[in-house]
């Protein structure tokens, strides 16, 4: 039997992942809430919820779609037929690593205790737990640190003047290209471990300032100068990401699926993302932006 995956929600990271299937001989079911006929070549779009989905003869399943502070709203609608599935030879929750909480900049593994500082966080542990608690379902969890890819790089804000080094002292976060988190995919696929659950992240948390400064520098771009973070008046949900301050250790991903990662920092993945969208010719405004 051939292999089908349905992704619910075909977001950012689906959309990343269907063309290797597909180019491997893979059926590709994707959920979105609103359908364009065409809109992805080779991926059948269904509009979900609303419809009901075709769980027959499908043997992955990704799921992507955020909860709610009522739970899952996947474990809603679908608990009893995953349950009753036949078919199913893996499933994928693509969880985040606000599950963990604030370590004060210390590292943080898969056995780490769950913490979450932030209300995100917590609905994400919750729905966790949902997943887990469905009996026989071959399930893969994968917390993903912040992700960047073509299209969500700091390259627009920098270029329109946008763009602000905000600083707090001790500050890192952990980051991924979305097409690391493809071939994580991808070779969990390949090898499945029912109940494992995997970091996916680069090998180099960062201050936040020093990637903005770094996508300055390959833009020809003036460093925007440093906003303390107690003057940067952002808002309650910005604020948030803030409070939970930590390095996310990746040895699992290489040890258990001998990942390789493409771009093991954000240096070479930003050198990637403005490769990607055709920026390289970018002229540098000879003055600053208004005057």
């Amino acid at each position: 039997m051939g292999k089908t995956l349905l992704c619910l929600g075909f977001g950012y990271t689906a959309r990343a992942l269907a063309p290797h299937l597909i180019a491997r001989g893979w059926r590709v079911i994707g959920t979105t809430r609103d359908v364009v006929p065409g809109d992805v070549p080779d991926v059948q779009l269904q509009r979900w919820p609303g419809t009901r989905l075709p769980l027959e003869g499908v043997t992955h399943v990704l799921s992507s779609i955020a909860p709610t502070e009522v739970g899952d709203p996947v474990m809603a609608e679908l608990r009893d037929r995953f349950e009753a599935a036949s078919d199913l030879q893996w499933v994928g929750y693509l969880s985040t690593t606000a599950v963990y909480g604030d370590h004060g900049g210390d590292w943080v593994d898969e056995d780490t205790p769950l913490t979450p500082a932030s209300v995100r966080g917590e609905w994400r542990q919750r729905a966790e737990a949902e997943w887990q608690a469905v009996p026989g379902l071959p399930l893969h969890i994968f917390r993903l640190a912040g992700i960047y890819g073509p299209g969500r790089g700091p390259f627009a804000k920098l270029m329109a003047g946008k763009a602000r080094r905000i600083v707090k002292p001790g500050q890192v976060f952990s980051r991924i290209h979305v097409e690391d988190i493809a071939r994580v995919l991808m070779a969990s696929m390949m090898q499945p471990r029912p109940g494992a659950i995997y970091n996916v992240c680069d090998d180099d948390p960062a201050p936040p300032q020093d990637v903005l400064g770094y996508a300055a520098e390959l833009l020809g771009l003036p460093v925007p100068a440093e906003v303390p973070f107690e003057e940067a008046g952002m808002t309650p949900m910005a604020r948030s990401f803030y409070g939970e301050n930590k390095r996310v250790s990746n040895r699992r991903i290489k040890e258990d699926l001998g990942i390789s990662l493409l771009y093991p920092s954000y240096r070479e993945g930003l050198r990637a993302v403005l490769a990607a969208e055709d920026m390289e010719s970018f002229v540098p405004p000879s003055e600053p932006p208004g005057v």
